[in-house]
């Protein structure tokens, strides 16, 4: 039984880094396989491939390809990862065998889902006035703030009561101006 593990190989500013996880894997998997009850007939290994691209970053395009190599070459039962905001489902596309893979865990919500939150939040509170929102969008990393703010940016018009207006700040601009834009875009 195979377990196809896609993460950042060797990028430890990632908490779910190879390094930093691996040594779960390999303790849970001898875990497994000393407890010859609990998947009887059966061993259990690990296969792993890296979501990094060549700059050590968890990639749009890495990530899944290491799925579909993963898939192609070992057949796994399951996937660990990526890790990364992109997903594993590719892999799937790849195997005319089966309708859909048994289980799909998510760690946490979809990011429409935590747009949605934000829209029941500011009904729950009767936030009718305003709303920030401020991310840093790094374009070299797997862009987290950018993929959270989507779900938001795309809800929050759903209220009917709010305009969603966009401003893109500058590094090293002026945030005095970036102040007064807020202000006068918040009102």
């Amino acid at each position: 039984l195979t377990l196809a593990v896609v993460l950042p190989r060797h990028n430890l500013t990632y908490p779910w880094a190879w390094p930093r996880v691996g040594p779960a894997v390999r303790l849970a998997t001898a875990a497994v396989n000393s407890r010859r009850d609990l998947l009887p007939g059966f061993t259990l290994r690990w296969v792993l491939g890296s979501s990094e691209d060549r700059h050590g970053v968890c990639s749009e395009m890495a990530a899944p390809l290491a799925a579909v190599d993963l898939r192609l070459a070992h057949d796994p039962a399951a996937f660990v990862g990526p890790g990364c905001v992109y997903s594993a489902a590719p892999a799937h596309g790849f195997d005319d065998k089966r309708e859909e893979f048994a289980l799909t865990t998510r760690a946490g919500p979809s990011h429409r889902k935590l747009g949605e939150l934000g829209v029941q939040l500011h009904r729950r509170f009767n936030w009718t006035r305003r709303a920030l929102l401020v991310y840093w969008d790094e374009r070299l990393d797997d862009r987290p703030y950018y993929f959270a703010a989507e779900g938001l940016y795309v809800q929050l018009p759903t209220l009917r009561n709010l305009t969603v207006v966009d401003v893109v700040f500058r590094d090293g601009g002026n945030f005095s101006f970036i102040i007064q834009e807020i202000k006068a875009k918040g009102r």
